[in-house]
């Protein structure tokens, strides 16, 4: 198993930037690709980005494509989401999951494919 904790979330002006983080803990996180995921109130959750295990692969949904950058350090068991030119409309709470692979390049779109998912952390963009 591995459990992820999420931080990094807060208040921001639109136009601003966070940077949410993800650090893992358990079985070897380099075994696992991740993804971050967004749930906005009285909506449904969706997804945001996604990695490879390498970090060779990413992956964006289109209205976070040039604004957000996913990245991981597997030495430091976490991966990162730098979100840039915050919008109101991106006010949600972020989650990180994991998918345990065993192709380096496999990236995870849909929540289904993730086998763990942390509690979240709230970004509130103010407009």
């Amino acid at each position: 198993q591995v459990q992820l904790v999420e931080s990094g979330g807060g208040l921001v002006q639109a136009g601003g930037s966070l940077r949410l983080s993800c650090a893992a803990s358990g079985r070897a996180f380099s075994l696992y690709a991740m993804g971050w995921f967004r749930q906005a109130p009285g909506k449904e959750r969706k997804f945001v980005s996604a990695i490879s295990r390498s970090g060779d692969s990413t992956r964006y949904a289109d209205s976070m494509k040039g604004r957000f950058t996913i990245s991981r350090d597997n030495t430091k068991d976490t991966v990162y989401l730098q979100m840039n030119s915050l919008k109101p409309e991106d006010t949600a709470v972020y989650y990180c999951a994991a998918k345990q692979s065993l192709l380096q390049k496999v990236v995870a779109t849909t929540e289904p494919e993730y086998d763990y998912w942390g509690q979240g952390t709230q970004v509130t963009v103010s407009s």
